[in-house]
């Protein structure tokens, strides 16, 4: 990636496209698995408000939740629980022979392998989710944390607080009820050092298209905010200016409860501030200088919105003419949007190469995965999306071994090298859970990375992953739709990829790749539903 701007994201994200070459700083880091951090935040003794459940209806299907123009009919608690619960509460326990480095501790109970509906790197699941509750919501106004293993909101503070969080978010939004997503470090740099930001940054858009899929399959809209005052958001949720960044607010149109009304609150002194702390477990907390120099840079830039249309100019290119495979209709999402979030699981070396995917699956995959691409407050009609795909087809009915570029305008494959590609793909894929030659496709969407941080600024960069996340959850969903496997992955060589696929010179990064494929059939398998 090539530009003149000499800002930290421009450094940061070069050094993760060629980390398999050039190691990033602290090389020979290893992580202190006996004093690692809780998976969750602890807020001892926060009051905690179980949430109730508001099933989704039946028609509320994966392929409606990729409808790019839902309604937007109002929020209740009880529909609030159940997206929380779908997307980020713990679902059940797995214990599935499978390749993964972490099986041999799957049979203890401590160790447990809880699984959720949102896709997470490492399985780490770093997001924290606040509710800023504004009058009319049922519980009382105030910051709420959402526990997700009890599955209920911890109050941190009472009282009306989202006039501050209209002031930073500094735009027109009447909206009396607010999510806010953030991310404390530590709970995936104690794994991942100085990669961490790159991870966590995707994880945030797995998060937010869990929701915007639910929510729009039921007729609801997410409209997730990227800039606004992130320095005074964090000041009045209590965090430390280093330990937690927050990536997203969501405003939600929502439904009073009967016999409430909704009055506008005075202005908030701005020595309001939670008071109550996340209690650490792990002894000893590390810092890592690159996660905590682009979290500042991110942070400082976040007030800084950019005029509707500003992304524009870095979308992605259109295919090159050319020849083009045709590909079919995709097959039909119709799977529930709960069942497919709770078939939704990585394969982990489960792919079996001698059952072929069809193309029409293989297009379902594409035309879902080309739609996950969240909305920004920095897009506008006609900017074109950010993300463009390539793949490389290893067994897929009727379509011969090589890797394609995918052109949503035409729906069809445009040819960039025949032949076999399995070899290619493990040599360039550095951990021991997948063999990739058996994934019947590899996916690999590719974003003008530089471009966007040009046009947006280091904010940008946050655009750029959770665009990425939410990409890699739509595949996931839809993969568990269409009752294929799904895995994806980030240790593999970006250089050579950029060189497979004739991208060198180009400003497009590959920034993960998605393998999917039918599975072998289970000799043994564990789950237990807890709900």
């Amino acid at each position: 990636m090539t530009t003149s701007n000499d800002g930290y994201a421009y450094q940061y994200a070069t050094m993760v496209l060629r980390r398999n070459r050039v190691p990033m700083e602290p090389v020979g880091f290893e992580p202190n698995w006996p004093d690692k951090p809780r998976p969750t935040k602890h807020y001892p003794g926060a009051l905690a408000i179980p949430l109730p459940d508001a099933p989704p209806p039946a028609s509320a299907t994966v392929d409606a939740g990729l409808d790019p123009d839902p309604a937007d009919d109002p929020f209740t608690l009880p529909v609030l629980g159940a997206m929380l619960r779908d997307s980020y509460g713990l679902l059940g326990r797995r214990l599935a022979i499978q390749a993964n480095t972490d099986v041999h501790g799957y049979p203890w109970y401590a160790r447990a392998n809880w699984h959720r509906g949102t896709a997470s790197g490492g399985g780490l699941y770093p997001c924290s989710i606040y509710w800023i509750a504004g009058p009319g919501a049922g519980p009382c106004p105030g910051i709420y944390h959402y526990g997700c293993r009890p599955h209920a909101m911890q109050r941190l503070l009472a009282g009306d607080v989202t006039p501050a969080v209209r002031a930073a978010l500094g735009d027109a939004t009447d909206a009396t009820q607010f999510l806010v997503v953030g991310v404390k470090y530590w709970a995936n740099a104690f794994k991942y050092n100085s990669f961490a930001y790159h991870a966590v940054s995707m994880d945030v858009g797995t998060l937010l298209q869990t929701w915007r899929m639910w929510a729009a399959s039921d007729g609801r809209r997410i409209e997730p905010r990227f800039w606004f005052d992130q320095a005074a958001l964090g000041r009045l949720l209590g965090l430390p200016a280093d330990e937690e960044g927050l990536f997203a607010v969501v405003p939600l149109t929502w439904a009073p409860t009967r016999g409430s009304t909704i009055r506008p609150a005075a202005a908030v002194p701005g020595t309001v501030a939670v008071h109550r702390r996340d209690q650490e477990k792990s002894r000893v907390v590390h810092s890592f200088e690159a996660t905590e120099r682009l979290h500042r840079e991110t942070a400082l830039a976040a007030p800084d919105r950019p005029v509707p249309g500003a992304l524009a100019a870095a979308a992605a290119t259109a295919a090159p003419d050319g020849d083009r495979v045709p590909l079919p209709p995709p097959s039909p999402l119709n799977t529930p949007i709960r069942t497919a979030l709770r078939r939704r699981r990585s394969s982990f070396g489960r792919f079996d190469a001698t059952v072929p995917m069809t193309q029409a699956d293989l297009a379902a995959l594409l035309t879902a995965a080309s739609a996950g691409q969240p909305p920004t407050e920095s897009a506008a009609e006609g900017d074109g999306r950010l993300a463009k795909f390539y793949l490389f087809a290893n067994h897929v009915q009727g379509l011969s071994a090589g890797s394609y570029e995918y052109d949503p305008a035409g729906h069809g494959l445009r040819p960039v090298q025949l032949g076999p590609q399995g070899a290619f793909l493990q040599r360039n894929y550095f951990l021991p859970n997948y063999n990739l030659e058996q994934a019947a496709v590899v996916l690999v969407p590719t974003i003008r990375a530089g471009a966007v941080l040009d046009e947006v600024g280091a904010r940008g960069y946050n655009v750029v992953n959770a665009t990425i996340g939410a990409i890699a959850q739509t595949c996931y969903t839809a993969a568990a739709s269409l009752d294929l496997g799904c895995g994806v992955a980030l240790g593999f060589d970006g250089v050579s990829y950029l060189e497979q696929l004739g991208l060198t010179g180009t400003d497009e990064m590959p920034l993960l790749i998605m393998l999917a494929g039918h599975e072998r059939a289970q000799g043994s398998d564990y789950r237990y539903e807890l709900r």
